[in-house]
């Protein structure tokens, strides 16, 4: 039982001098760690912010806009006589030329009619013999005094009635030699067959709903477009000219932005405009003529129009230098302290890039941060770290 004792008393001085060597020796290691921490109790510097100047020189602004794609032509063939549709003699989709054959359509009163009016005219024709002879005969007669001159006046009225049914019934025959010619339809121009909704055989006349099909000539295609009220002010004040003829004819070409957002090719230009604003659309409708020689584009296409707009001494800022406040833009400045300054921005519609146009609020020369503005607050001291402006405003270069 005493060697018990002992025991426990050795292990309790054992642990009261291990807690007391641990005690001793914490503290020089924390005193030693404030030693080492310099400015670990001072206070820390102004956080680092990338910043640049406000862009300021010549730039180009694309302004684009939805549009709608129409042939230079556009004709509907529909047939001016009824009948029968007995041949069609191109398919849907088929290139055709200026006077290529289309529909042959049936209508056997036509050729009756043409029979008819033949035999009126031969009827006619010896009708006016006749009277011819009729007046060769009385003549003498009238000379040599044994008729009276009242006769000869009568076959003489006679033979030009009957000349005047002659002439009638050759109209009548050229009408319906006319109307057997409008049963052979062709092509008005030169162009591309749409839909074709009627068979052989189907029953035509000019009232049907449908034409029997459409041609359209899309040699050149014609790109129409709108601006609303606020889109074409802005478009006036930027287009150098003083009347909208004179704009026009000072604009570069235009692009074309297809479908499948490819580029087209070819550049067009804007050549007219409507002279009112519409009261139920509150737009302007423009239109812009492209050529289609390799009949790239189809009538009736959707597209994107990209008009290039040149500017001098703009005043360009990054996106991501803004942020949004109560439906406002906003951007920090840095003041000659290197504290920053919110100041309200208003920026174009249209963006270059990734560059907006500053309309009013910075001057050149203004100084703003250009990363991690949602971590700002006015009169903020920061360090401003001078930015690669090349890289940041290469959009405003891209399209000189």
């Amino acid at each position: 039982m005493p060697i018990k004792i002992n025991q426990v008393l050795l292990i309790i001085q054992l642990s009261a001098t291990l807690l007391v060597l641990a005690s001793c020796g914490s503290k020089p290691a924390a005193a030693g760690h404030g030693a080492a921490g310099p400015g670990a109790g001072g206070p820390a510097g102004p956080p680092p912010y990338k910043s640049a100047a406000v862009y300021s020189g010549d730039a180009t602004m694309f302004y684009s806009y939805p549009a709608t794609i129409q042939g230079e032509q556009n004709v509907e063939i529909r047939p001016k006589v009824d009948g029968f549709i007995q041949n069609i003699f191109v398919d849907e989709g088929a290139t055709v030329h200026k006077g290529e054959p289309l529909f042959e359509l049936r209508n056997p009163q036509y050729e009756a009619a043409v029979r008819s009016a033949i035999a009126a005219v031969k009827i006619a024709e010896a009708d006016v013999q006749t009277a011819e002879m009729d007046v060769e005969k009385v003549k003498p007669l009238v000379e040599r005094k044994i008729i009276s001159d009242y006769e000869l006046k009568s076959k003489q009225y006679a033979l030009n009635s009957k000349k005047a049914s002659l002439a009638s019934a050759q109209a009548d025959l050229v009408n319906a030699k006319v109307n057997v010619g409008y049963t052979y339809l062709t092509s008005p121009s030169n162009g591309v067959i749409g839909t074709i909704p009627y068979k052989v055989g189907s029953l035509v006349s000019s009232t049907s709903a449908s034409p029997l099909t459409t041609v359209y000539n899309t040699n050149n295609i014609y790109v129409y477009f709108s601006l609303n009220e606020k889109q074409l002010l802005e478009f006036s004040r930027t287009v150098k000219g003083a009347t909208l003829k004179e704009k026009l004819a000072t604009m570069n070409d235009v692009s074309l932005i297809l479908a499948d957002g490819t580029e087209y090719p070819e550049k067009g230009r804007i050549v007219t405009a409507s002279g009112l604003i519409s009261t139920e659309t509150g737009s302007v409708s423009f239109r812009a003529n492209f050529p289609n020689k390799l009949g790239l584009i189809r009538s009736g296409s959707s597209a994107t129009i990209k008009i290039p707009v040149k500017m001098e001494n703009a005043l360009l800022i990054p996106q991501n230098a803004t942020y949004d406040m109560q439906g406002q833009k906003f951007v920090y400045t840095v003041n000659d302290k290197d504290n920053t300054v919110n100041v309200s921005v208003s920026v174009s519609e249209n963006p270059i890039g990734n560059l907006y146009v500053v309309e009013s609020g910075l001057k050149k020369g203004d100084k703003l941060i250009v990363e991690g503005v949602g971590n700002l607050k006015p009169g903020m001291a920061v360090k401003p770290l001078p930015t690669n402006t090349d890289s940041l405003y290469a959009d405003a270069g891209k399209h000189k």
